[in-house]
């Protein structure tokens, strides 16, 4: 058999396009994580043969960095949750990194301004890379939980009902 021809970039969503997936798709995703996740764990590329539309197979190779990827936008998608693809140097809007961040637009923006993370403006908005957030986030992240941990713990001290 012939094989597959690759549709061209211009059919596929977007980079950032957020796929929401259906009740169909979560149940499929479900069922296929954990082979792909056993397939993830292995250190070199992963062959495999895909079979298309009409029964047209063809074998491909997937770097196991993106076995990995696929994984865990299948675990997401299994949840129910909305996945979208975005490469590290693609600029985001100021609303965009602050919902990454889970924080405030205006607090971002303080954060930005204060020089805690690089940014360039065009015109009068504020752009900011994915990779610089993506690092804030790495950073600060640690130091949130520990936060909130602390937090946890003097609720708990004061009998105010939280756990740790």
């Amino acid at each position: 058999m012939p094989p597959m021809t690759p549709t061209p970039d211009t059919a596929l969503p977007p980079l950032g396009t957020a796929m929401i997936p259906n009740a169909h798709d979560m149940q499929l995703a479900a069922e296929s994580r954990l082979t792909i996740g056993a397939l993830a764990k292995s250190s070199g590329d992963v062959t495999f043969t895909v079979a298309g539309e009409g029964g047209v197979t063809t074998p491909i190779s997937i770097p196991s960095s993106a076995m990995q990827l696929l994984f865990a936008a299948l675990s997401e998608m299994a949840r129910g949750n909305a996945v979208s693809l975005l490469p590290m140097n693609a600029e985001l809007t100021t609303q965009q990194a602050a919902d990454i961040l889970n924080v405030s637009r205006p607090y971002l923006v303080g954060l930005l301004e204060k020089g805690d993370m690089p940014f360039r403006k065009v015109g009068v908005q504020r752009r900011v890379l994915l990779r610089d957030v993506v690092a804030y986030k790495s950073h600060t992240d640690p130091d949130r939980r520990a936060a909130l941990n602390e937090l946890a713990h003097l609720g708990q001290e004061l009998g105010v009902g939280y756990e740790a």
